[in-house]
């Protein structure tokens, strides 16, 4: 093994081929950062495969398509009943288990309908309706929960990382205060307890960086029930989070749109579409049945015709009963609904509210908490390397600094958490015609 002296190599003439060889590892890097880009998962991709693999939504869209066709076998007649016997059969004397020697005996067969009014059957049909749109109102509640989890988990790794690039800037700049500290020391301007404290705040960074590290692959699991293996790809550029769709001087209006609102609402209805069975039950059904009736040869046959009909002797009791209750219910739903309207209202009001109030607190760490501390860290830096400043003034504002900046992240991932709820409180194709105006601030 031997050592090439670098001037000799400063003074080697560059080669064509050396050159080109540059060039192509030039390109391949091109390439791969371009590729890179390419296979980056942005939020939108993100959302995109999380609806295309879930399984609620499918469970949802099948439970719609069986009340669908609930709907149209409730609105049919009931299936006619094809009856069939012998009557009046002897089993003792001279005749017996004869079918023909006895004029009473008879064979018979016959076909019985029972006759359900029309209004009846709509009411039915009706019923099986609303339930399929109940289903499909709970499938806009099952996509409004995937996207804003979705989204929730993609910021929550987006913001983990941006964390750990922190800390691992800081423990690169921190490494080299031990290089100071180490020269000071051997040149008699510091102390040895200079060097131990400045290898004792890198070992603080290393564990902050482990412990975000473990956070990142959390975060990742998290977003990996969502989307799959997707969540293993880079992370794309993060959506802008500052504007809302939602307007406060509107908002009851617009939460009218609010997936749970809406389910409710549907709900309130089916509750309605039980009520008007009930009340169709207080007129009774009928039932017609046909029978032929064949005797011996010596005898005649015989047709019968039969018509049932129940009698309501107790409707106050019953009836009146069932229909009190089915409108009970319809009450029961409609002041839930207007209970969860008003606290939905509260909640998102307090969510606006809070999302304003981060964004202000960011305004404020970018203009000045950000800059004071990093101001402090370059002053107690640069009174260290002129010998007028001591060591642990530089760890504490490096510590300050670390501290301000992971706290300024925290409070943009609380801040991206919130726009997440309020963004993705209502799916695609649910919202009011008034919820187009964006805006970017909270109206006081």
């Amino acid at each position: 093994m031997f050592s090439v002296p670098s001037p000799w190599l400063s003074r080697r003439p560059c080669s064509h081929r050396r050159l080109v060889g540059l060039a192509v590892l030039c390109a391949a890097f091109v390439s791969v950062n371009s590729h890179a880009q390419q296979q980056a998962l942005t939020l939108d991709q993100a959302l995109r495969a999380a609806q295309d693999r879930s399984r609620q939504l499918v469970a949802q869209d099948s439970a719609a398509s069986a009340s669908r066709e609930m709907a149209i076998a409730a609105g049919q007649l009931p299936d006619p009943t094809l009856k069939a016997g012998i009557n009046n059969l002897p089993i003792n004397g001279p005749d017996r288990f004869s079918l023909t020697r006895d004029f009473m005996t008879m064979r018979s067969i016959g076909l019985a309908q029972e006759i359900t009014r029309s209004d009846k059957l709509k009411a039915r049909s009706a019923r099986f309706d609303r339930e399929a749109e109940t289903a499909e109102a709970a499938r806009a509640v099952a996509l409004a929960d995937l996207r804003r989890d979705t989204a929730k988990a993609w910021l929550d790794r987006y913001y983990q990382e941006r964390m750990l690039d922190v800390l691992r800037t800081q423990r690169a700049e921190a490494s080299l205060q031990i290089e100071a500290a180490d020269s000071s020391y051997r040149g008699g301007r510091g102390s040895q307890a200079d060097v131990f404290a400045a290898r004792s705040a890198v070992a603080l960074i290393d564990d902050h960086i482990r412990q975000t590290e473990r956070q990142v692959v959390t975060a990742k699991t998290k977003l990996m029930r969502w989307v799959g293996v997707d969540a293993n790809q880079a992370l794309g550029s993060p959506p802008p989070v500052n504007a809302v769709r939602l307007d406060t001087a509107a908002l009851e209006g617009q939460l009218a749109h609010h997936p749970q609102i809406a389910l409710m609402v549907k709900q309130e209805e089916m509750a309605r579409a039980d009520a008007d069975i009930a009340q169709s039950n207080k007129r009774a059904d009928w039932s017609v049945e046909l029978m032929y009736s064949q005797r011996g040869p010596a005898y005649s046959n015989m047709v019968s015709v039969n018509v049932s009909i129940p009698l309501q002797f107790d409707q106050k009791n019953r009836q009146d009963r069932d229909l009190a209750a089915k409108l009970a219910v319809v009450e029961q739903m409609r002041a839930q609904r207007e209970e969860a309207t008003r606290e939905h209202v509260a909640e998102t009001l307090s969510w606006l509210q809070e999302w304003q109030s981060d964004r202000d607190r960011l305004a404020h760490y970018d203009s000045e908490l950000i800059v004071l501390v990093a101001e402090r860290t370059r002053a107690a830096m640069a009174a260290y390397r002129g010998g007028s400043g001591a060591l642990s003034a530089v760890l504490d504002a490096r510590r300050m600094e670390i501290d301000t900046r992971m706290d300024r992240l925290r409070l943009e991932m609380e801040a991206a958490a919130l726009w997440a709820q309020l963004e993705y409180l209502i799916p695609p194709g649910h919202e009011a015609t008034d919820m187009a105006r964006p805006v970017n601030a909270l109206e006081k």
